[in-house]
């Protein structure tokens, strides 16, 4: 990869990344001291008869990072909403919340990818998030980025 490469790919990211943070920015105003919904909801069912979806959890709400298949993957969560945004293009949106239960994650993506159509966080804490696809995906960690910024140890040339 020439380094004018790795720079529009580079820029690609920010800017994807960019608009994933500006997207967090525009959260509805939830008070700090609002009790986390990390406990099983007892939410009422939707018309189809199948559970409702909650608003996801403090501990989801934010911006991920991870890196799959050579590409950028950001996944941002803002009260019921969910987006993933992957270098090449990749956007999805849905919700995530909890659904009997369980933190679940449901997406539809632009370019019709099933890959990441249906999540179930498995776990959480305030730097890392692991989530199991059930497309051929599997599971994915996704660490935390902070104030716009891009988390440590991702590769800033995946060439080297």
């Amino acid at each position: 990869m020439t380094c004018a490469t790795a720079r529009v790919r580079s820029a690609a990211l920010a800017a994807g990344l960019a608009g994933a943070l500006a997207l967090t920015a525009c959260s509805g105003g939830g008070s700090k001291d609002a009790p986390s919904s990390s406990s099983p909801s007892t939410a009422p069912t939707s018309g189809s008869g199948s559970p409702a979806v909650t608003g996801a959890s403090k501990q989801l709400q934010g911006s991920w990072i991870t890196t799959a298949g050579g590409k950028v993957v950001a996944l941002v969560i803002t009260g019921k909403k969910a987006g993933v945004f992957a270098t090449g293009g990749t956007v999805c949106s849905g919700t995530a919340g909890t659904e009997a239960g369980m933190r679940m994650i449901h997406l539809t993506c632009t370019d019709g990818s099933k890959d990441r159509a249906t999540g179930m966080v498995d776990s959480v804490d305030g730097k890392a998030m692991k989530v199991t696809w059930s497309g051929k995906l599997g599971q994915e960690t996704y660490t935390r980025a902070e104030g716009g910024k891009l988390p440590s140890g991702l590769p800033s040339n995946p060439q080297q």
